[in-house]
């Protein structure tokens, strides 16, 4: 099973897991169209291929089918969350002691991107779940805090959610005005949070709040907070173009009591937790893209070689070959970079400007690639009953997400500014 994959060789694993999870032919035998994702290229060891496969086959079974109704009801299914539990997807850099798999950030990526491709939407809200959430529990939380919350987040039991964005502080994150109120026993949080995936049903929340406002930067800090709580609320779903399903709402606080043993990390020390959870977030999310790149393209592929005009497949006409070509390079120049970023955080070595450009470059060549892919399909390619729109408007979500494609390209290049300070100093 996945829960043991780093403690089994893969063989073993996956054996074991083939009939819970009716991991079979047939289940690949069904899907509508063939995959063009090159092994060969992709650089993968045989567990981590192995890993893929397996999240692979469990999304082709478990979301694939759903995803064009979550996509139209805007409703997220509920019981994922403890299939993914089952699978161990939720806890994939969590130690074992609270039931993860302690494998890393690559590992997380590549079942970001499988996810992906058979739903965006789901594949959202699980990366707020297990890397904004679940991640940064386990990264940042004193031991109590990782024993009372993160077997429950694991297994599926309970959704997470990470709310940091208000009505006035998008990418000035900074600029936050959620003030947390020191109280004898812990902090009253007044304010809200906006556009916070998962909102609706999480009932374990990374929270941040200016415990010392005329501090700025210094003056920020995180608690987790608990669903039920008196004072804390959740206002309407939010009815977006697109991650349709991701479940997002405003949060609320209205002189919300929060207990000091539920302060993450240091106090007045929540810039540093944001900022290092984000870069990860960043990489996690890259895989995001990459998914949405990969199913857009294997349906273009597919499709172009079957319709037919003027007595041929369109896909033999050499503008719909130089299509193909540059949707086929594009994603795979975006998988190897988005790839390399996340072998180089296994080993210690996070780079905040790269973080930010995997992300910055998958994300302009998803939105390329899918727009390519629905002007493939001709006139099928507007009408709904095809995915390649939903395919469209879930990539576009990551040029906004997670810090806005100008938010990014200012990170890189202020990172070669404090660079050349460093060397001149």
């Amino acid at each position: 099973m996945l829960r043991s994959f780093s403690r089994l060789p893969a063989s073993v694993v996956f054996r074991t897991r083939a009939t819970a999870n009716a991991r079979t032919v047939a289940v690949a035998a069904q899907r509508r169209h063939a995959s063009f994702y090159n092994t060969d290229v992709a650089g993968l060891t045989e567990e981590q291929a192995e890993f893929r496969n397996a999240v692979h086959e469990f999304a082709e079974k478990e979301i694939a089918p759903r995803a064009s109704e979550i996509d139209r009801t805007n409703t997220f299914p509920m019981d994922l969350w403890e299939k993914f539990g089952d699978m161990g997807l939720l806890g994939i850099t969590v130690k074992p002691e609270y039931g993860g798999l302690e494998l890393g950030y690559f590992n997380h990526t590549l079942a970001m991107e499988e996810l992906s491709r058979a739903s965006g939407s789901v594949a959202l809200s699980y990366g707020a779940h297990s890397n904004l959430c679940v991640n940064q529990i386990h990264r940042w939380g004193t031991p109590a805090q990782k024993a009372k919350y993160l077997p429950d987040l694991v297994a599926g039991r309970k959704v997470g959610s990470l709310a940091m964005s208000e009505p006035g502080s998008g990418s000035d994150v900074v600029s936050m005005t959620l003030r947390a109120a020191r109280a004898d026993g812990g902090y009253r949080l007044t304010g809200n949070k906006f556009w916070i995936t998962n909102g609706p049903v999480a009932s374990t929340l990374v929270v941040y709040a200016k415990t010392e406002p005329e501090k700025g930067s210094k003056g920020i800090t995180a608690f987790i907070i608990e669903k039920g709580w008196e004072g804390f609320s959740t206002h309407q779903k939010l009815d977006k173009f697109g991650m349709r399903g991701s479940d997002t709402c405003e949060l609320v606080f209205e002189d919300c009591f929060v207990p000091e043993e539920n302060v993450l990390g240091p106090v007045n020390g929540g810039a540093k937790v944001l900022m290092s959870g984000l870069d990860l977030e960043r990489l996690v999310l890259s895989g995001g893209p990459l998914g949405l790149m990969q199913a857009a393209f294997d349906y273009a592929v597919e499709y172009v070689h079957q319709r037919k005009q003027f007595g041929k497949p369109i896909g033999e006409f050499q503008l719909m070959q130089g299509k193909l070509a540059d949707m086929y390079t594009k994603l795979n120049a975006s998988r190897a970079y988005v790839y390399a970023v996340a072998k180089a955080c296994d080993q210690g070595k996070v780079s905040r400007r790269d973080c930010a450009g995997a992300i910055l470059y998958s994300s302009d060549r998803a939105v390329e690639v899918t727009m390519e892919a629905m002007q493939s399909l001709g006139g099928n390619g507007y009408i709904n009953e095809y995915p390649t729109g939903r395919f469209l408007r879930d990539a576009r979500l990551y040029t906004v997400g997670a810090g806005t494609q100008e938010i990014r390209r200012m990170l890189i290049g202020r990172e070669f500014n404090e660079e050349f300070k460093r060397q001149a100093a």
